[in-house]
């Protein structure tokens, strides 16, 4: 429980250093080291379940993706920046349905399609609506990037939360049969925890944030977010189940690998988005 504490600490740390001095190029950057550590393990996982990712391709379509939801609007600052994007995706999409075909064994092709395409959805699809945030209000990267950590502090608030608050006093299991560890005393203080965290952010960051984002609406946000942000954990967990894993690596003290960093950030951060569009 102190390592899991004290390496969230640390890393929201540095993350802060490096926004602070390096502004939005260091969060690309850290997004992208996650991004691919992320998507490395999951493909790890699906293959102990028997499929045959192709990794590099999903890893490095991943990549691009990211880089060009970034730097498109930059270059091409149109309504139709985004849309290519997306038709970005669906190209991606159509090379991991070719490599699928022609670069594995009959029998596992459709397999190879199929898990090859959830990693590329489910780390650096889902991890793009980050940039969406920061590039939420145009022209004004501060505030942007304040939106998007903010977004980091309740997820991960509400993680360290639910864990701390379960530790303590958690009897009811959530879902036994996926995680354990995880109680329904614990989800509820890891909401409370970051319900509380996120409005005082939101008070420390008033002259930053948009008008419709006080304390209360902050609050109230991020009641949903770590909802959530807690199924987002969970689904994780099922992953790591089904491929037999206690945790995805073990690079990081106390939580184990960058997927087990990022997981409950996954489902959460496009939601987040959602929400924030209705204040800005």
């Amino acid at each position: 429980m102190i390592k899991r504490t004290l390496s969230t600490l640390v890393l929201l740390s540095g993350a802060i250093l490096l926004l602070w001095q390096f502004g939005a190029m260091a969060g690309v950057a850290l997004l992208l080291f996650l991004a691919a550590a992320s998507q490395h393990e999951l493909y790890r996982m699906l293959e102990a379940c028997g499929f045959r990712p192709l990794r590099k391709t999903g890893i490095i379509l991943g990549l691009a993706y990211l880089l060009a939801a970034y730097l498109m609007p930059r270059f091409l600052p149109t309504a139709g920046a985004y849309q290519l994007g997306f038709d970005g995706l669906g190209l991606a999409l159509v090379v991991i349905a070719a490599g699928g075909l022609l670069f594995s064994p009959p029998k596992a092709r459709i397999g190879t399609i199929a898990s090859t395409a959830l990693g590329f959805l489910y780390v650096p699809f889902l991890l793009h609506f980050f940039i969406r945030i920061v590039d939420l209000i145009p022209g004004d990267e501060t505030t942007g990037l304040l939106l998007a950590f903010w977004v980091v502090l309740v997820v991960k608030s509400a993680d360290i939360g639910a864990y701390l608050t379960g530790s303590l006093i958690g009897e009811h299991k959530l879902a036994p049969s996926i995680s354990p560890g995880k109680t329904w005393e614990g989800a509820l203080g890891g909401i409370l925890v970051c319900a509380g965290v996120a409005a005082g952010y939101a008070l420390l960051f008033r002259d930053y944030f948009p008008m419709g984002l006080g304390p209360a609406a902050a609050a109230l946000a991020a009641v949903f977010i770590g909802a959530v942000s807690i199924v987002s954990d969970l689904t994780e967990s099922a992953f790591k189940r089904a491929a037999n894993m206690k945790d995805s690596g073990n690079s990081i003290p106390g939580i184990g690998g960058a997927f087990d960093l990022t997981d409950s950030l996954l489902l959460a951060v496009p939601v987040a988005y959602g929400l924030l569009l209705l204040v800005v």
